[in-house]
């Protein structure tokens, strides 16, 4: 299984730690970064300084993450909404009347999303896809999750391919997708990219059945945790709770 484009090819701890304990790290990261009051800015600050900390720690350049980091950009847009569209109390800013409901809510979506984002590519990046599979076995997963996601890793670039061969026959033909008046087109598009997938699928379960497949996958290569790898790989989760546990004391 080839490496997705979110995978970074290091040799830095963060890339030789086990899958299992990068997963649960990231986990535990992401809900103490939900569970801070959005009301106060300094536990933002501090996650940030941490991740960008961690970013140079194990050698991930910003501008190799900087664009990645423009997937939440739809939720960012709403956000930008908020201020204007929530209720009483208000407040003017630069001439504008503002909901102060809105604002935290915004700065929450804003401040929340980008770290939650930035934490799951940071996993992305020191995280192999033939890797994966293997630690969410490890974890307990559910074995039909886990082939769910083997099966979604490995074919989701051939989608992305196939979609993209569509959009080339489309415009070598005269179509410009762009244009508004093409969106039945491209919602056709979308309904025959859907039947191919499923066709496919078909195909390929009915390929796997015929060679033995069992609905059962078993990993090799990779061994487990060790405890001292769980209690060093934990300890930025450990920190995003210290620091999300004193943002609930002080506030």
């Amino acid at each position: 299984m080839s490496d997705h484009w979110l995978y970074l090819p290091g040799n830095s701890p963060a890339h030789r730690a086990p899958v299992e304990v990068k997963i649960v790290c990231a986990v535990i990261a992401i809900f103490a970064v939900v569970a801070t009051p959005r009301e106060l800015f300094w536990p933002f600050g501090c996650y940030a300084l941490g991740l960008v900390a961690l970013w140079w720690w194990i050698g991930i350049p910003l501008g190799w993450i900087a664009p990645r980091l423009l997937i939440e950009a739809p939720f960012v847009v709403l956000a930008i909404l908020l201020p204007f569209a929530a209720g009483e109390p208000r407040t003017v800013f630069a001439g504008l009347s503002l909901s102060t409901t809105g604002l935290y809510a915004a700065w929450g979506i804003v401040a929340k999303g980008t770290l939650g984002v930035g934490i799951s590519l940071t996993l992305a990046a020191t995280t192999s896809v033939g890797q994966l599979p293997a630690g969410l076995a490890r974890l307990r997963v559910p074995g039909v999750i886990v082939m769910i996601v083997v099966l979604m890793l490995r074919y989701v670039d051939v989608l992305v391919d196939e979609a993209a061969r569509m959009r080339t026959a489309r415009i070598s033909r005269g179509d410009d997708p762009r244009t508004l008046r093409q969106a039945g087109a491209t919602a056709r598009g979308a309904g025959q990219l859907f039947l191919r997938s499923y066709e496919r699928g078909e195909r390929v379960h009915l390929a796997m059945l015929s060679r033995g497949f069992d609905g059962t996958t078993t990993y090799f290569g990779l061994q487990p945790a060790t405890r001292t790898q769980w209690l060093f790989g934990l300890l930025p989760a450990a920190t995003a709770i210290c620091v999300c546990l004193s943002a609930w004391a002080v506030r």
